[in-house]
């Protein structure tokens, strides 16, 4: 007698690939104290605002912006390795530990369950970005309302930050999916994750060759640094535009997925 056996349903595979992330220790500790770090930090940075404001100059007080206070730089740094870090782990996990033998053996269609693991970890990075930048952002600008600095979601531009900086922590952790998926090895992953999102972007700034200034605009932490973290944006031919940041917020995370189906699919385990 023949045994038919049918594929997996989606939800199913989305179902176990949840399990499986959340039987890791390392993801429960990283999302928990990451997002007390974060939302701590962005609290003391508005409480010092807050402090110091009346010795800041007219110039320094026309140029703030409220926004910086729910991320600056250094918090999207640690936003971006610490999501980028979740995302590697989630496919080098299981490479490590022979887990990923099982799996494929209950799944061998390796597209479908790399697409599974995407999909788990964009959802759960999007909830993760959005619940760190909405409390940061209620509790900076209720800090802020003390100097009357606040702003609310209904201001031009607030929710396109708000935006931006909740969607760095899925770019994040798709690229390191796919960074994971291609290298294989924990330390090697992380390492790459924080150069690739965070060293090596950290030290571009604009110059006088346009053609660096093009290479600039498609890292996601540069676009969103000296773009759409800004309430006000400037506009200059050297600086990335609204319309091309979104773009490379978009690509990125896309480029990553393509990537990790293609290696989970085509490279031996």
């Amino acid at each position: 007698m023949t045994t038919i056996t049918t594929p997996a349903r989606f939800p199913d595979l989305i179902a176990a690939e949840w399990i499986k992330l959340w039987s890791l220790r390392s993801t429960r500790w990283l999302l928990g104290i990451g997002a007390v770090v974060l939302i701590g930090l962005s609290v003391h940075g508005s409480a010092g605002t807050y402090a110091d404001w009346p010795t800041y100059t007219p110039r320094e007080r026309a140029g703030y912006d409220p926004m910086t206070e729910i991320l600056d730089t250094a918090t999207a740094a640690l936003l971006l390795i610490g999501a980028g870090s979740v995302g590697a782990l989630t496919i080098v996990g299981e490479y490590a530990t022979g887990l990923i033998r099982p799996t494929l053996a209950a799944v061998p269609t390796r597209h479908r369950l790399a697409a599974a693991k995407l999909t788990l970890v964009a959802g759960v990075m999007l909830a993760f970005g959005a619940l760190v930048v909405l409390v940061s952002f209620a509790a900076s600008q209720a800090i802020l309302s003390g100097r009357q600095l606040d702003v609310s979601l209904t201001d031009p531009g607030v929710l396109r930050v708000l935006a931006a900086d909740t969607l760095l922590a899925p770019i994040a952790a798709l690229a390191g999916m796919g960074l994971g998926a291609l290298l294989r090895h924990t330390a090697a992953t992380v390492v790459a994750v924080c150069a690739v999102l965070v060293v090596v972007p950290s030290f571009f700034k604009p110059t006088v060759y346009q053609w660096a200034n093009d290479l600039y605009a498609t890292v996601p932490l540069y676009v969103w640094r000296n773009c759409l973290s800004q309430l006000h944006p400037r506009v200059s031919d050297a600086l990335p535009t609204i319309s091309g940041s979104w773009a490379v917020f978009v690509l990125w995370p896309l480029i990553a997925a393509l990537l990790t189906v293609f290696a989970v699919h085509r490279r031996d385990v």
